[in-house]
């Protein structure tokens, strides 16, 4: 199956790039497309100062946009969007196809202080569930929040969920690209799945300071080997991954049936 990564800074509610970006995609066959964190909304530390109402306007209009654009390309989106429901903000996750929308709110938010996206959003904490799950063609995806790539406890559902590609959207900086790539490569390989991690790119300034996303958006295939991956520049990616490598990685490792033998 053919996917894309769209890796672009903020658009606010400019929508050229988007239309630009995603006919391209099209021509080339793409049939999931997933943005990063931050990318159709501004950055988490200007949002803060965003008044709700306004919040709420563009998230809408970032999503009859692309409701709008899955229907005419036959495309499915997935992409992190802030909503507002009763008054309170929350960091989502949507996913677009040509006939639906659906939500999977973030479970667990980065909450230290320099960054402390659990005082802003309404996400619940709760004991984590499953993450949201869909199929495209013979191909099942599950969906991650940047920050959950950390707990292993989401982790178990990829096996449990037979998940054969994780869509990871992220916002990282801080020079944190090299952590990130081996994190990323130890969770395909140890579950045995592909990891598509679209990161943004751009600043967003903070007082005096300024927060830079360097991009490297990459695809991790089963066996932990990075197979294609971006610069710090404006661009779309375009890779394939196959139901037929994950089973073939998962027999020749053999880490889920090693654990299968010992459920409880």
């Amino acid at each position: 199956m053919t996917l894309g990564v769209l890796q672009l800074p903020s658009v606010g509610m400019s929508t050229t790039k988007l239309y630009h970006y995603v006919r391209i995609a099209h021509k080339r066959g793409v049939k999931v497309l997933l943005m990063g964190e931050y990318l159709l909304n501004s950055f988490f530390k200007e949002l803060i100062r965003t008044p709700l109402p306004m919040l709420r306007e563009l998230s809408e209009h970032q999503l009859g946009i692309l409701r709008e654009l899955a229907a005419a390309y036959d495309m499915i989106f997935v992409a992190p969007l802030v909503t507002v429901r009763g008054g309170r903000p929350y960091k989502s996750i949507v996913r677009i196809t040509p006939r639906s929308t659906a939500y999977y709110q973030q479970q667990i938010l980065i909450d230290y202080p320099h960054w402390n996206e659990a005082a802003f959003y309404a996400n619940p904490v709760a004991p984590v569930r499953e993450p949201m799950t869909f199929r495209a063609g013979n191909v099942r995806f599950g969906i991650l929040g940047g920050y959950e790539l950390h707990f292993d406890a989401l982790w178990r559902f990829v096996w449990e969920k037979r998940i054969d590609c994780i869509l990871l959207p992220t916002a990282s900086t801080f020079e944190s690209q090299q952590r990130w790539r081996e994190l990323i490569k130890m969770r395909a390989f140890t579950h045995n799945c592909y990891i598509l991690r679209a990161n943004r790119i751009g600043e967003a300034r903070d007082g005096d300071h300024l927060w830079r996303f360097y991009g490297d958006s990459l695809l991790v295939n089963p066996d932990g080997e990075i197979e294609n991956s971006l610069g710090d520049t404006e661009e779309l990616m375009v890779v394939t991954v196959d139901h037929a490598h994950v089973m073939e990685s998962r027999r020749g490792w053999k880490f889920k049936e090693a654990m299968d033998k010992r459920r409880v």
